[in-house]
């Protein structure tokens, strides 16, 4: 599985971007889809998931102005970003974890997508 994520750049303060993720390979076993990111100095945080169901999932920091949404075959995922403030600065990520099942046991394998920066600028 290869995920591949753009839609990155420097947007003013109160401005909006939309990030993407395209997703190959092999995710039948598809559990979830996220976005976490990392601000310098910062430990990497979740921002939004979506699951195989389609239930979403934000930080508090996000709510209401990000909005976490994928296509209809699962091999897009998109992070709607609104009224961006200097503290999303970050290195954006999208991630995918599947889980295969044998048996009584469930594996979960986490795909990661290198980063795309988003600069907020004041």
């Amino acid at each position: 599985v290869q995920l591949q994520a753009s839609g990155g750049g420097l947007v003013q303060v109160g401005g909006s971007l939309r990030l993407s993720c395209a997703i190959s390979g092999d995710i039948s076993d598809l559990n979830s889809m996220g976005w976490y990111r990392q601000a310098p100095g910062k430990q990497r945080e979740l921002v939004a998931t979506i699951t195989s169901r389609g239930d979403s999932n934000y930080a508090s920091s996000v709510e209401g102005r990000f909005t976490i949404s994928r296509d209809s075959a699962k091999t897009t995922l998109y992070l709607q970003m609104n009224s961006l403030q200097p503290e999303d600065t970050a290195v954006y990520y999208c991630k995918v974890r599947v889980t295969s099942v044998d048996y009584i046991w469930a594996t979960n394998t986490d795909y990661w997508g290198k980063g795309t920066l988003v600069t907020v600028s004041s």
